[in-house]
């Protein structure tokens, strides 16, 4: 296993905007995995405290052969170059699977991710497969996706453009979706609609469209790489070798950090193990929240929790999962305007 060459390693991009349902197909998709086969899955997240491979870890223990890597703070190939090869690179080493997955962040560019996966470091280790790109055709009527960059860039850049959540959608929704994806003169057959995350594996074999296209894609998209504006507050020394993820914990158990970038701001906290929240006093604060995204991952007073919502699905009892294991609390909140209030509410929420 150790001398096994690396090489064609099926590899599919699965993006989509903020809120787009990526991590619940993704966890679909698991369940579909081959019992032989070995997945790598290699996450990423705007904010700097990353939930998304927690949130996978934790309720994929039902899948084995399945090896999951974080990139946390931006799109993984803009905020440092180096970032996605490092990533890369040590997960198909750990994992040497059969298929790799690439989660980017709502707000990267998918377009600088195909870059990088079809260099000449890997053309040779990866076999780069369809590219599905999830929309939730509910936010069609909204400027703040259908003007923003990004959001198009994800539509032009797909071999397969998912409808999700269409368990949710008005009667002219899955319409305008098509509507919208015509006026970029892409064809109708290139819509799938799936609802509760039901990924089919099927639309993951195929070679993608746009490796030969990556640069001129680039070139008439104008990418411009993103300018992230972070701020780690856990205390004065810092070191670059390490994550904040990875970092250990200060004497206060708590770990903040705060992001900007692409016209929206995260801000998220990490807490040390033996801090336990309410779990009542939890879903209140989080129920009382207006903002564009929120994941977490809680201990508290009655199990383990994990929350996944958006501005357009805030009910917990239907976004909240009851995890077995849950290492530590983790949560992340993208919004326009981060709410100086919040951090005293979250914290009131700990058991003393």
């Amino acid at each position: 296993m150790n001398n096994l060459k690396l090489s064609s390693i099926a590899t599919n991009i699965v993006t989509g905007f903020l809120g787009a349902g990526k991590t619940s197909a993704i966890l679909h998709l698991l369940k579909q995995k081959p019992a032989n086969e070995r997945w790598a899955i290699l996450v990423n997240e705007f904010g700097e405290i990353g939930v998304d491979g927690s949130l996978l870890e934790a309720q994929a223990l039902d899948s084995k052969n399945v090896f999951i890597q974080e990139v946390s703070g931006g799109c993984m190939c803009c905020s440092s170059g180096i970032t996605m090869p490092i990533a890369l690179n040590k997960l198909l080493k750990e994992a040497k699977p059969h298929r790799l997955l690439i989660e980017p962040t709502g707000l990267g560019h998918p377009i600088e991710v195909l870059k990088v996966l079809s260099n000449q470091y890997y053309k040779d280790v990866l076999s780069l497969e369809k590219t599905i790109t999830l929309v939730d055709a509910r936010n069609l009527a909204d400027k703040r996706y259908t003007e923003h960059v990004i959001f198009n860039q994800q539509l032009v850049i797909a071999d397969t453009i998912v409808g999700s959540k269409t368990d949710l959608y008005s009667a002219e929704d899955k319409q305008a979706l098509i509507n919208y994806v015509n006026v970029q003169a892409r064809m109708p057959e290139d819509i799938v609609f799936i609802e509760h995350g039901q990924l089919p594996i099927s639309l993951l074999a195929g070679k993608t469209q746009y490796v030969a296209q990556a640069s001129s894609l680039i070139k008439q998209a104008k990418v411009q790489p993103h300018k992230f504006k972070s701020s780690l507050l856990l205390n004065k020394k810092t070191t670059n070798n390490t994550t904040l993820n990875e970092k250990p914990f200060p004497e206060s158990g708590v770990i903040k950090a705060i992001n900007k970038g692409e016209g929206f701001q995260s801000i998220g906290w990490r807490f040390a193990a033996d801090k336990t929240f309410n779990r009542a006093k939890l879903n209140s604060f989080i129920a009382s929240l207006n903002v564009t995204r929120l994941k977490a991952v809680f201990i508290t007073n009655e199990g383990n929790f994990a929350y996944n919502l958006t501005e357009k699905e805030g009910n917990i009892a239907n976004n909240e999962v009851n995890l077995t294991e849950c290492n530590e609390s983790r949560i992340e909140i993208i919004c326009s305007e981060i709410d100086k209030a919040w951090e005293e509410e979250l914290l009131n929420c700990l058991n003393q």
